[in-house]
């Protein structure tokens, strides 16, 4: 016990022998107890049982002389997600004939005794040929049933029975410290296990699934390998690190088996996954816009663009709404939404509850699979008049659109900038740029926004919902600084 101990035990004792409390101390929290560690895990026994069940896979792609292999774009790709490294192509065959080259190595696992595979889209892309290899060096050639890009996950099946396979666990009860165990073939050595813990939960480096961040060392050949609880259930597939030497930096990914599995049992009904879309593009809300259009804090999803015809439209969403909740599910940030979209079956409806010029809404909307969007810009060209004397008193010039740009646009009010200075100027506001809404109320024309400019507390930021091109957001214009 060192001095410092010993003299804070002692004050310690002698305030309780003298029946004194110290003031506040009866509601004084009692700090938390740090759990006692009495060693390291054992993995062996773990390993014992799960290694059988991962393998080792090779993929070999058909070239003609003179067509090259994976360019050096797409091998810096495959670094960066740690697919396998190179193999050194055979000498060529004469012209006009093919050869067989093999494009790399990467991991799988086994998840049913008739030879179901799991392993990373990205390991199986562009193969031609799949070879899946078991600890015991038994060989099989596998069939890819279906292989989706977004979540990175493929579905392999092998023509074999009673193989040993590994437990699937539930990746939404997973904790931030536990334990984990990766198996793989980084470099091509087979079976190679690694250890580490949970490093976070939740992390967003996607549109539609959150990854698992772990310590576990992953390198190039380890993807599509299992991330494996102290239970011996896999709880993902290694998919990415974070590295800026294509190597193990100390940071890796994994994808959450829950959503693995989700799309497996999609691949394996049709080849493919469909998910669900909304229509719109959103971007996050700030502090400052929360609280200028009384939302307290920040939270949701502002919507800067609506898709012309798509479900959200259709359904009554608006530019410049903020979604607070998707079928009672709040949004708490932009990543939320997409995630709840993606998982909803197409055809269906769902409930989108929306801030929209100070109060609630719930819009219903039914909701149609995703696809590649294509968004048209729109740019207005200024219907300038002569600038007045001065601005208005936030440091802008507006004028009123046409009634042809009203119907191009497919909006009902609004002003367009033909100059920002001062205050508009320093929050974003540019020349060209349509306002349509100020504070929740909706812009009609020129004259109604100067008198709204007029009357403002210039004490109290200004929140003006901006639409540039076929984006829209809301700025927010600040008061000037005292003088």
């Amino acid at each position: 016990m060192t001095s410092k101990t010993v003299s804070v035990v002692l004050s310690a004792l002698l305030v309780a022998s003298a029946g004194l409390s110290l003031p506040g101390a009866a509601h004084a929290a009692a700090p938390v107890p740090a759990p006692v560690v009495t060693g390291l895990p054992d993995f062996t026994d773990l390993i014992d049982k799960a290694g059988p069940a991962v393998v080792n896979i090779r993929t070999t792609e058909r070239v003609r002389l003179g067509q090259g292999g994976p360019g050096e774009e797409e091998m810096q790709e495959f670094l960066r997600r740690f697919f396998g490294q190179p193999i050194p192509r055979r000498r060529a065959p004469q012209q006009g004939q093919e050869e067989e080259v093999e494009r790399g190595v990467g991991s799988g696992f086994i998840i049913s005794d008739d030879g179901y595979v799991l392993t990373n889209a990205h390991v199986v892309e562009g193969a031609d040929e799949v070879t899946v290899t078991l600890t015991d060096r038994r060989e099989f050639k596998a069939k890819v049933l279906g292989a989706d890009r977004r979540s990175d996950v493929a579905l392999l099946k092998v023509g074999a029975t009673n193989l040993p396979y590994l437990r699937t666990g539930d990746s939404s009860k997973i904790r931030v410290g536990e334990w984990v165990i990766a198996i793989g073939s980084p470099f091509n050595l087979d079976n190679t296990v690694t250890a580490g813990i949970i490093s976070a939960k939740s992390r967003d480096t996607g549109d539609f699934l959150p990854l698992i961040q772990s310590d576990v060392a992953v390198n190039p050949g380890n993807s599509g390998g299992p991330l494996i609880n102290m239970r011996g259930e896999v709880i993902g597939i290694n998919s990415q690190i974070a590295t800026l030497s294509g190597a193990y930096n100390g940071i890796s990914f994994a994808v959450p088996i829950d959503e693995v599995m989700r799309v497996a049992d999609q691949l394996k009904k049709t080849g493919r996954v469909t998910r669900g879309r909304l229509g719109v593009q959103i971007s996050e809300v700030t502090k400052d816009v929360a609280e200028s259009l009384g939302l307290g804090k920040a939270r949701g999803a502002e919507v800067s663009m609506v898709e012309p015809g798509g479900p959200a439209e259709k359904g009554g969403i608006k530019v410049g709404d903020i979604i607070l909740r998707y079928n009672g599910q709040p949004i708490e940030t932009t990543r939320d939404l997409p995630r709840l979209v993606g998982a909803s079956k197409v055809g269906t409806k769902a409930t989108v509850t929306v801030w929209r010029r100070g109060a609630q809404l719930d819009v219903p909307v039914t909701i149609v699979e995703l696809e590649d969007e294509k968004a048209a810009a729109n740019k207005p060209q200024s219907n300038k008049p002569a600038p007045g004397p001065a601005p208005n008193a936030l440091g802008l010039h507006v004028s009123n659109l046409t009634p042809e740009q009203r119907r191009e646009l497919r909006i009902e009010g609004g002003v367009l900038v033909d100059s920002s200075e001062g205050r508009a100027a320093m929050a974003g506001v540019r020349a060209g740029d349509l306002i349509l809404q100020m504070n929740n109320v909706e812009i009609k024309d020129a004259a109604q926004f100067n008198a709204l400019a007029g009357k403002l507390d210039p004490k109290k930021s200004v929140a003006v919902l901006v639409r540039r091109e076929n984006i829209t957001q809301y700025l927010v214009i600040k008061p000037a600084a005292a003088k």
